[in-house]
């Protein structure tokens, strides 16, 4: 059998990790494009031990970035979520954290030329329509990684960047929310639907008999729970126009409850029907904070807002902290959402893949 090497940076993005390819290295056409990725990965296998995936949801996630002809963009990029246990490729979600790396690549590829002290780039984000401006670091015209910016689920110090999300409502749907309704019940469990960054449908961890503290491993070891709340889940994408949702990971969905550590709110949020968040996802944190600004939410009843700094909020989950710059127009509505997140270039190289799985 021959094999192809394609070039590919393995990089962390926030408290995720993946393989970051340009997009003219990649075949174009979808099907083929996922035959490659999984190949590269290792899928399916539980440990991906034929590929260069890491075994877990959070380390199967692949950038693909090039360069934009729209206007004010510099670079897209497109998320691949790649299962571990099935030969399928998810590109309906985006994902924030990856996307916090998607900067500092593109200024090492020489996508985007580096500014002295700063450099912002404007990212467009394929999967959801989204535009985002990532700053980076760049004294003397390069990319730092060093720094002493701590972020929650990563070891060590590093270099800030700042994700900025101007135009994040509907992300999928097109509306903020899908269904025109703040609450509504689903199989009698009180719910919101709310698209900002990623569609989700947020619930009260108490009305499904959760005190909203439980371990990620907990969640996961309660076989009914699961299913019930892939119930709710596949309900709420069709209620929220996205279809049949059984095959995909969005809408995602989050079990809230009040804050234990001076935050504004706790959350609980499944990557897919089986696997709870060890942290949190960057475009989750940001619906629910989106979602905490709007009464009657699920999210707004049980929020506690910082007085002294209403335009922050703060999210706490298993993994520690997440928090959110708010940013509100003159009628009090959400007009921007920012937050912090770290990268760190890992390693550089080929991945090696069978022929047969490059067809382009």
């Amino acid at each position: 059998m021959k094999f192809e090497k394609v070039p590919c940076v393995l990089m962390r993005g926030g408290t995720s990790r993946g393989p970051f390819f340009l997009e003219s290295d990649l075949p174009r056409e979808q099907a083929e494009l996922s035959h490659f990725l999984l190949a590269a990965m290792g899928s399916p296998h539980n440990l991906q031990v034929d590929g260069i995936g890491g075994g877990n949801p959070l380390t199967s996630k692949v950038a693909i970035v090039g360069a934009s002809t729209r206007p004010g963009v510099d670079v897209e990029y497109l998320f691949a979520q790649v299962s571990i246990d099935r030969a399928f490729v998810d590109f309906s979600p985006n994902c924030g954290n990856m996307l916090s790396a998607v900067g500092p690549f593109a200024i090492e590829a020489g996508l985007v030329e580096a500014q002295p002290g700063e450099t912002k780039v404007r990212i467009f984000n394929r999967n959801t329509g989204v535009l985002v401006e990532a700053v980076v670091q760049t004294p003397g015209g390069c990319v730092d990684y060093a720094g002493q910016t701590t972020i929650d689920g990563v070891s060590g110090t590093a270099a800030p960047i700042r994700l900025i999300f101007r135009d994040a409502m509907g992300s999928k749907t097109g509306a903020l929310l899908p269904t025109g309704k703040v609450r509504e019940e689903i199989e009698g469990v009180p719910v919101s639907l709310v698209d900002y960054a990623v569609p989700m449908v947020l619930i009260h961890a108490a009305s499904v008999g959760l005190a909203g503290t439980e371990t990620p491993e907990a969640l996961e070891a309660d076989a009914d729970l699961l299913a019930r709340l892939e119930i709710l889940r596949l309900e709420a994408g069709r209620r929220m126009g996205l279809g049949d949702v059984s095959q995909i990971v969005v809408p995602k969905l989050a079990l809230l409850s009040a804050p234990r550590a001076g935050g504004t709110l706790t959350s609980r949020y499944f990557a897919n029907s089986r696997r709870c968040h060890r942290g949190h996802a960057v475009t989750g944190a940001l619906c629910i904070a989106a979602a905490s600004l709007l009464k009657g939410s699920v999210a707004a009843d049980l929020a506690v807002p910082d007085a002294a700094r209403p335009n922050t909020f703060a999210l706490e989950h298993p993994g520690g902290r997440t928090q959110v710059g708010l940013e509100r127009d003159a009628s009090g509505q959400l007009a921007a959402a920012s937050l912090v997140r770290t990268a760190r270039r890992l390693f550089e190289g080929n991945v090696i893949v069978p022929l047969p799985a490059f067809a382009a």
